[in-house]
């Protein structure tokens, strides 16, 4: 029950996360935005479904769990921080913040918040939810494979925004 509950609540969070993201897009676009990195844009979106796909996948699979304990407790807690630092980058952000590259020529780059202290923090935060929300309930294959497909995929993001950044 716990696993359903947790997917259930972050795939919301995720939801709300895109109609921010929608409704900061429109803003970004309307004040001269360009967009940047659009092509890879398609396999982050894939990755991250199947990623949710591949939990749900293995948990099933693996006929569910028995011995939850004090480490996966620890997992837990460890994957609520990164949660509570993802809501401080979207604040830190404010209306530049999107799921996409937007870049308004001219405009100051962030440098408030955790931006203070990390070029790309929220991509630190995807790389510990990647891995760690799978190991809370101990679905390894998951946490193995989808930490390295989604270093591949910020190795071409981070790139793209790096350039974006420039602009």
């Amino acid at each position: 029950m716990l696993f359903y509950l947790v997917i259930t609540a972050v795939v919301f969070q995720r939801l709300i996360e895109l109609y921010i993201s929608r409704r900061n897009e429109k803003w970004l676009l309307k004040n001269g935005a360009v967009e940047y990195g659009r092509n890879h844009y398609k396999y982050i979106v894939a990755l991250h479904i199947l990623f949710f796909v591949s939990m749900i996948t293995e948990f099933e699979i693996k006929g569910r769990y028995s011995d939850f304990n004090i480490i996966n407790y620890m997992f837990l807690v460890c994957f609520t921080i990164l949660q509570i630092f993802r809501i401080w980058v979207i604040k830190s952000l404010g209306k530049y913040w999107n799921t996409r590259i937007y870049r308004i020529h001219g405009s100051e780059i962030v440098n408030s918040g955790p931006y203070k202290y990390f070029k790309h923090p929220n991509y630190i935060i995807v790389c510990g939810e990647i891995f760690i929300l799978p190991m809370i309930f101990k679905l390894y294959f998951t946490a193995v494979l989808f930490t390295i497909l989604n270093a591949v995929v910020l190795y071409v993001r981070i790139k793209a925004e790096n350039e974006a950044l420039l602009k």
